[in-house]
């Protein structure tokens, strides 16, 4: 299928507006076709593709695969067409992916202006380490004058840099050399296992795969199927391969006998409370109530994590920034005082 790329953005808005046209009433031809008058001219011919594939029978998952649509989207619409709430499963899908580029938009906002300033920053510190101090040091040493603080901290910064960027470099090559020859061999569950233990990076991590677990698994169970049935769905998602071996392990695990809260606590990406829930939900017989109430606190918590990391990150960004001008500042500054001083 020949296709042009998708911003992310669009790819939301499209399953969006796809969703609510299907609460409307439409067949989902009928919606799709009705969207065409509102893209543009590169994405219209994909949905004329897209509906020529729908009326020859293909999954409209796949269809949106070979679209090149975002794998989470992607994930959203197989499970919809698997429970058949297509109209709930598109919007919930689209606003979880508009909120995860908002956060990237506001992180790229965050990091656009104090990388800016710290390339400023560091070429005037090469400047001031490279020119003016070398000048001053030798008129102190000609005046038998001691450097102050601030000239042999920025020396020492100066000459140890070379150091700290060949560390850099190497510590980047070792981590592209586990991640080629380690990390892309092992399994999907071992992998986000791994990634799942990444101190602070993890925490976030967990409640993303939590979320989209138990989501997934509500709108299943809703939708009349045990929970061999959904874990058996899960197994046939072909495009995710850590979606399609959970679902054969995990019923690997029940039909050893293990129960399906005791199953979830072998899984280190996802949150501890889940099998909590799953207890108390197949307790009281409302389990797919429970999961999808818990997998919006997940998402309410990880939206609340990530606003509470960009207030940290940019007040230490711009005191990184500011420490460094200041003693560039005063190592320029203090030896005129010095130089005076001594006259």
């Amino acid at each position: 299928m020949k296709n042009h790329k998708w911003r992310m953005k669009e790819q939301a808005a499209f399953l969006r507006k796809t969703g609510e046209l299907l609460e409307r009433g439409y067949p989902l031809a009928e919606a799709i076709r009705s969207l065409t008058y509102q893209m543009k001219s590169r994405q219209k011919e994909d949905i004329a593709q897209a509906l020529l594939h729908l009326r020859e029978g293909h999954p409209f998952h796949q269809i949106l695969h070979k679209l090149g649509f975002n794998q989470t989207l992607v994930g959203y619409v197989y499970f919809a067409e698997e429970h058949g709430s297509l109209a709930d499963a598109f919007r919930e899908g689209s606003t979880m992916i508009l909120k995860r580029q908002d956060d990237v938009e506001k992180l790229k906002k965050l990091l656009v202006y104090p990388t800016i300033l710290i390339a400023v920053t560091l070429f005037l510190f090469f400047f001031v380490e490279k020119v003016l101090l070398p000048q001053y040091i030798l008129l102190f040493s000609s005046m038998n004058l001691k450097p102050n603080i601030f000239m042999r901290m920025v020396s020492f910064i100066g000459e140890a840099s070379p150091f700290f960027v060949i560390l850099l470099l190497l510590c980047m090559l070792l981590l592209l050399s586990y991640y080629f020859m380690t990390f892309r061999r092992l399994l999907p569950l071992k992998q986000r296992a791994l990634i799942a233990n990444i101190p602070f990076f993890g925490s976030f991590y967990r409640l993303f795969t939590t979320h989209y677990f138990s989501v997934q698994l509500s709108y299943l169970l809703a939708g009349g199927l045990s929970i061999h049935e959904a874990l058996k769905v899960f197994e046939k998602y072909v495009q995710s391969p850590f979606y399609k071996q959970i679902g054969q392990e995990m019923q690997l695990f029940l039909m050893r006998g293990e129960s399906f809260e005791a199953v979830l606590t072998h899984y280190d990406f996802f949150a501890g409370e889940l099998s909590f829930i799953v207890k108390h939900g197949q307790e009281n017989g409302k389990l797919s109530e429970e999961l999808l109430f818990f997998s919006k606190h997940c998402l309410e918590k990880l939206e609340n994590k990530t606003e509470k990391a960009f207030k940290i990150v940019q007040p230490i960004l711009y005191s990184l920034i500011g420490l460094i001008i200041v003693s560039m500042y005063l190592a320029i500054l203090l030896p005129m005082f010095q130089l005076l001083d001594g006259f």
